[in-house]
């Protein structure tokens, strides 16, 4: 087989892999890079390089930073200090709401934006007398919007700018997104408070998930549950918290006595609580006795935040509800300010372009744990590995296109569809190409399938790669047809009620609006 076709075949069955749902990103990303050696494409070296590449390890970074906001509060402080002041009209609190995570998604993940947001927009719908479904397929289409607005915006932002690079071109600045992601912020406000009225659901919402839990609610539960006199306001805090855990089984925790007030052996925490199933168990264990703890026996531990997460690892326990998940919630926590003042670094920096964006990122993450705002172990858990794994291992893939001539010949057949005399109906044809490929897999692997056959067809065409490599950008945040297209999209689903078919109503006008500014106003701020 040669290197062209194995290059096709590779990709056709990443596509399908990736459409069918079936198979974890990761590995077939994995598989990609696997191939590529195999079929003699690329060398081992070529085909692992993805993982040394600046801009993974750029991407790997943002992740951290990203949890850093939320891991110390500021999120969860910005959620609720300002959609509240929407009060209860309807189309103010669409557009604040939709204005709040249009900005987040600009400095941290778009995930982690409609996260932070999710559970205060579900509870400020209900208070407006709003059912939940009118607010949140707008969240989430705001934050692909929002991200846009930087190059730290989406892992898509700074892959682009490397290969317009690696072109011949030159990089995006940082805030050089804002020129095409400021108006289609503002266009997709106005169009979701247009026309989302006639074109939202009215569904009844499923209960929310945990991942991102209202502090106040969770306290006041495990105070019930555990009949515990501290009051809500000081069972977390921003120093301490609490870690609801069973005892697993074969636990060394078996069989020893414990009560209310004593403290762990090595992470001194407090035992606020012990609870037994009582549907196994006749006896409840009264509040100051002793119990001799079994299998399935619930604790409810106080202490350090950091100490909370250290035992919860341990094969001793099972956590019930995690530290990390209920520390989201606490506004302005411990090293909010240090977080902000690091961000505040990394962006005069980015933005300036004093040093290259790899070692700016790594430089804020290092910054981060050594000023303790973040633990090693928090670090590693915040990056999103499985987006890592997917770019590092379709990057050989976009490479490979280019290599093997696989991109010249997609591009010769793209300019037989679009013609030679016109690069605009040429930038067309590609952003169709990325819209429909971005509602079945992943916008960051369609963008670098699609990347080098732009590439090819601006250097056929003699044209810059700048406008092709921006419209790509836009085209492939034009996520809006189906609950799959994003993680957010699905982020969504449960707590709105949504049903696959409610996405594409909305989505359509709004796909459309990103598809025309692609291709008629990029080209005027990036000229061929």
């Amino acid at each position: 087989m040669d290197p062209i076709t194995a290059t096709f075949v590779i990709l056709g069955l990443a596509v399908l892999a990736f459409m069918s749902g079936r198979v974890p990103l990761g590995v077939v990303a994995v598989g990609v890079v696997l191939a590529l050696w195999a079929t003699g494409v690329l060398t081992l070296s070529e085909a692992l390089g993805g993982f040394a590449d600046p801009t993974v390890i750029f991407i790997a970074t943002l992740f951290i930073v990203s949890e850093s906001l939320d891991a110390t509060g500021v999120t969860a402080w910005l959620a609720q200090k300002v959609v509240p002041l929407a009060g209860s009209n309807p189309r103010r609190l669409v557009a604040i709401v939709m204005g709040c995570v249009a900005l987040l998604a600009a400095f941290i993940s778009i995930n982690g934006a409609v996260a932070a947001l999710l559970p205060v927009v579900v509870v400020v719908a209900v208070r407006a007398q709003l059912v939940p479904s009118r607010l949140l397929i707008p969240l989430a289409f705001a934050a692909s919007a929002g991200s846009l607005l930087t190059l730290a915006g989406t892992p898509v932002n700074p892959v682009v700018s490397d290969a317009a690079v690696n072109a011949g071109g030159r990089a995006f600045g940082f805030f050089e997104f804002a020129l095409v992601g400021l108006p289609l912020v503002a266009l997709t406000v106005l169009i979701v408070i247009t026309l989302g009225p006639r074109l939202l659901p009215d569904r009844v919402p499923a209960q929310l998930s945990e991942s991102a839990p209202d502090v106040r609610a969770a306290a006041h539960t495990l105070r019930r549950d555990y009949d515990v006199a501290v009051e809500t306001a000081a069972l977390m805090t921003a120093r301490d918290g609490v870690a609801e855990v069973l005892v697993s089984p074969r636990s060394s925790l078996i069989g020893q006595d414990v009560f209310v007030g004593m403290t762990t052996h090595r992470e001194s925490l407090v035992i606020l609580g012990v609870r037994r199933d009582e549907d196994l168990e006749t006896e409840k264990p009264e509040p100051g006795a002793v119990t001799t703890l079994r299998v399935g026996d619930a604790l409810l531990l106080q202490g350090p935040w950091a100490a909370l997460e250290e035992y919860v690892r341990s094969p001793d326990v099972i956590a019930v509800t995690a530290p990390h998940a209920l520390r989201r919630g606490i506004p302005l926590g411990r090293g909010a300010k240090r977080a902000l003042s690091i961000l505040a670094v990394t962006v005069v920096l980015l933005a300036t372009g004093l040093l290259p964006p790899a070692v700016v990122g790594l430089l804020a993450a290092a910054a981060l744990v050594v000023s303790r705002v973040l633990s090693g172990t928090q670090v590693f858990r915040a990056i999103h590995w499985s987006t890592i794994v997917l770019i590092a291992g379709m990057i050989p893939l976009s490479n490979a296109f280019i290599a093997t001539g696989a991109a010249d010949v997609v591009a010769t057949g793209v300019l037989g569809l679009s013609g030679t005399a016109s690069a605009q109906v040429a930038l067309l044809v590609i952003c169709v190409v990325t819209l429909v490929l971005g509602q079945f897999i992943s916008n960051v692997a369609t963008v670098l399938v699609v990347a080098p056959i732009a590439v090819s067809v601006a250097a056929t065409l003699d044209v810059s790669v700048q406008p092709f490599m921006m419209g790509l950008t836009v085209a492939g945040a034009a996520a809006f047809l189906t609950p799959i297209a994003t993680p957010v999209n699905v982020m969504v689903m449960q707590p709105g009620g949504y049903r696959f078919g409610d996405y594409w109503r909305l989505g359509l006008p709004l796909a459309a609006l990103f598809l025309a500014v692609a291709v008629l106003y990029v080209p005027l701020i990036w000229p061929f």
